[in-house]
């Protein structure tokens, strides 16, 4: 029965989300999830935060050969991620597609990265459709810096917390679906 006082001497030595929920078991461990924008050029990043209810634009990479060295990188990035206290949960990949849901000329070097990527991962990836979050992504920037060129650095990252946002809305609301379930 609540008191109404709280008692947070019980929270010393949490000092992290992490710690928390191994101690108290109140919410996953490992909740941020990574957004990954596979450009021709550059890799955008994203990251959720901590609730996995929110994806930021993190940074880009520039590409530097094929798909088997950005799986390198991007795995490396992974790992150091995982190693932080808030931990990763899963990596989201964009999928390109036309517009109709057909391949386009993105399509295979992407599968190739995921094809790459799930053997030097230990969390999921999931191919997450990426249709017009480039566009999206562009009129955000568009609104709030008017110089091109400081928008163009920032796009692939921006797109990628595009993508990410779009699979933690869709993730969100099939627990809310299974709530309702149960």
């Amino acid at each position: 029965m609540y008191s109404g006082v709280l008692d947070y001497s019980a929270w010393d030595g949490c000092q992290s989300a992490r710690m928390c929920a191994q101690k108290w078991k109140c919410y996953a461990e490992s909740v941020r999830v990574l957004g990954i924008d596979y450009g021709q050029r550059r890799i955008g990043l994203a990251l959720s935060d901590a609730t996995g209810l929110l994806a930021r634009p993190w940074k880009t990479i520039a590409l530097q050969g094929g798909a088997a060295r950005a799986a390198d990188a991007l795995a490396a990035e992974v790992r150091r991620l995982q190693a932080e206290d808030d931990g990763l949960a899963a990596v989201v990949l964009g999928f390109p597609r036309r517009l109709s849901g057909e391949p386009n000329e993105q399509t295979a070097k992407v599968e190739k990265l995921a094809h790459s990527l799930r053997g030097r991962l230990t969390v999921p990836l999931v191919l997450q459709d990426e249709r017009l979050t480039s566009r999206e992504a562009e009129h955000l920037l568009a609104h709030r810096i008017k110089d091109w060129r400081k928008r163009k650095a920032l796009l692939d990252a921006v797109s990628a917390a595009v993508i990410l946002q779009d699979y933690l809305d869709g993730a969100s609301i099939a627990r809310s679906k299974e709530d309702e379930a149960t």
